[in-house]
């Protein structure tokens, strides 16, 4: 009885409730297909109706219903406006599964680079940034020295904000002064990018404590302010400070390094977002992954003193073609 008085209520609302008048364009060709269109707050009154009318079960079948509904509505979007993902395959025919980063993005780290280079200050500017590298220090040097996982979390949230923060305004400046860049705002994009990679990396491995947080949101909010005035001021300073971070950073995985091959830290498998994003064998270890992350702060410790550099001697950046891709 409940079924054929729901089916009669269907009967009467159904041409007030769905219209073939909405059409969606096809995203692979152009054909039009009817879509329901359907009124979201006549559906809602309807399914609780039919809920009603229904008795056990009814529920389900709304909730069924609406969820439908929502799939071809979100599907309808995506079509009209053509930019629906493309699916991506690995070259063993399996599909790509991260949506972070591509296949393109990903490469195979120059582990031979020298991780000694090290640039002398010798001008005031040298000195005070070396001085604030140092100082930069000692937020990380309050985590139990162990935890070299939150230690260089704590590290990446740092060290990825000046490429960002150079990118920016290098495009400010180009947008300003209607000329190009030399590749640069690319090439300081690229680098925030890739610090970026090497934390969501380290978050596979350990996941940092509520103070861990806070301490990231304090060092964060503080040097991202602090760097954006020191480039302004001077992007010479700003460049020599992140060569010397950098230099910092060798320093802190190579430590890292002893500690796993000393047997004090567990050499876990190789996160699966590491593997494909360096191109690591399905095998790889932590000490795999933090071997090829030491060798991409070496390549950005390099791209940055070249850039104090070319300041230190009166050129602008746009000048000299950027090294793209050094990493």
């Amino acid at each position: 009885m409940n079924r054929r008085v729901a089916a009669a209520a269907l009967r009467q609302l159904g041409p007030r409730l769905f219209s073939t008048a909405a059409i969606s364009r096809s995203a692979a060709g152009g054909t039009r297909e009817p879509t329901l269109g359907v009124s979201p707050l006549a559906l809602s009154k309807f399914l609780s109706t039919a809920a009603s009318i229904g008795g056990e079960g009814a529920d389900e079948r709304a909730g069924a219903i609406a969820s439908a509904s929502t799939k071809r509505e979100e599907k309808a979007l995506a079509s009209y406006w053509g930019v629906a993902p493309r699916r991506l395959f690995n070259e063993d025919g399996t599909e790509w599964r991260w949506t972070c980063f591509k296949p393109w993005d990903t490469y195979s780290s120059n582990i031979s680079i020298d991780l000694h280079k090290h640039h002398v200050p010798t001008t005031w500017g040298d000195k005070c940034a070396r001085w604030l590298v140092k100082s930069l220090r000692v937020p990380t040097d309050l985590l139990p020295q162990r935890r070299y996982g939150c230690r260089a979390m704590m590290l990446e949230t740092v060290a990825a904000v000046p490429g960002m923060v150079g990118g920016l305004l290098l495009h400010l400046r180009s947008l300003r002064r209607f000329e190009h860049s030399g590749g640069w705002i690319k090439a300081l994009l690229e680098e925030a990018e890739n610090e970026r990679m090497h934390l969501m990396t380290f978050m596979e491995v350990s996941q940092p404590r509520w103070y861990e947080r806070a301490l990231v949101f304090a060092v964060q909010g503080v040097f991202f302010n602090a760097y954006f005035a020191a480039y302004l001021l001077s992007p010479k300073l700003a460049h020599r400070m992140v060569g010397y971070l950098e230099e910092e950073a060798i320093h802190s995985y190579t430590e890292y390094l002893k500690d796993l091959e000393a047997g004090k830290i567990e050499n876990v498998p190789a996160p699966a977002i590491a593997i494909d994003y360096w191109r690591l064998p399905a095998d790889a270890t932590l000490k795999d992954v933090v071997t090829v992350v030491r060798a991409d702060e070496a390549h950005h410790r390099d791209v940055n003193h070249f850039a104090s550099d070319i300041h230190y001697q009166g050129h602008a950046l746009r000048e000299l073609p950027a090294p793209v891709g050094y990493h």
